[in-house]
């Protein structure tokens, strides 16, 4: 969900350096760009950034990219990365410097990241787009899968999880039709063997509280 336009938020993200501006030379470029050869992992529409900073935070030896296309979206994990890192260093603590945010919009991601350069995607609670005319929208449409091909490492997983059934159903029929192999797969996910593990995303812990299941696949080329 789109927040209301932050004042301020777009020179705040432009003066950070854990952010990647969509004007930024990405393609190809990642593991220059973290100083290193670890496998990249990206989350696409990370909202608030939970998710994405957590996993950061238990596997430091890859590296995170947390895709948001609203300024107003983005400040808000912008502001809980740099908390975090403040934190870390009044303890002493190792900051997270695996993971960089970067403002662009899923539809020109092949833009900014080059065939083999991402190893793992994640897309959590993406917007349903409920509507038939514009499920070409949805992250898990066919048009969208297509770009992750030219992304991702043969080896590369796609990990989406939701509460909205019908976006569930059309994701798995459209995984399904374009030959994409299931991994895991449930309608249940917190009363589930896939479960362990699990990080939850705002959404995920609001959804869950409210009583509604949440829907989890994941699936391979």
């Amino acid at each position: 969900m789109r927040l209301r336009n932050v004042p301020g938020a777009r020179e705040e993200i432009a003066a950070s350096k854990y952010v990647v501006l969509d004007d930024a030379e990405t393609k190809g470029k990642w593991n220059e760009i973290f100083g290193n050869t670890h496998p990249i992992q990206i989350e696409i529409g990370m909202g608030k950034g939970t998710f994405i900073m957590e996993m950061a935070q238990r596997h430091p030896e890859i590296n995170f990219v947390g895709i948001e296309k609203y300024s107003s979206v983005l400040v808000r994990a912008l502001e809980k990365l740099e908390a975090i890192n403040n934190e870390k260093e009044e303890k002493g603590e190792s900051t997270i410097n695996n993971l960089l945010l970067f403002r662009m919009d899923a539809e020109n991601i092949e833009n900014y990241f080059a065939k083999d350069e991402v190893s793992d995607i994640f897309l959590n609670f993406s917007d349903p787009w409920p509507k038939d005319r514009h499920a070409k929208r949805r992250l898990t449409s066919d048009r969208f899968l297509a770009r992750y091909i030219n992304l991702m490492k043969k080896t590369g997983t796609i990990t989406f999880k939701t509460d909205n059934t019908d976006l569930f159903n059309f994701s798995v029929e459209t995984a399904n039709e374009e030959g994409w192999t299931f991994l895991k797969k449930t309608d249940d996910l917190h009363h589930s063997e896939y479960n362990e593990g699990n990080i939850m995303t705002e959404y995920e812990k609001k959804f869950s509280e409210m009583g509604n299941k949440i829907h989890m696949m994941q699936i391979i080329q």
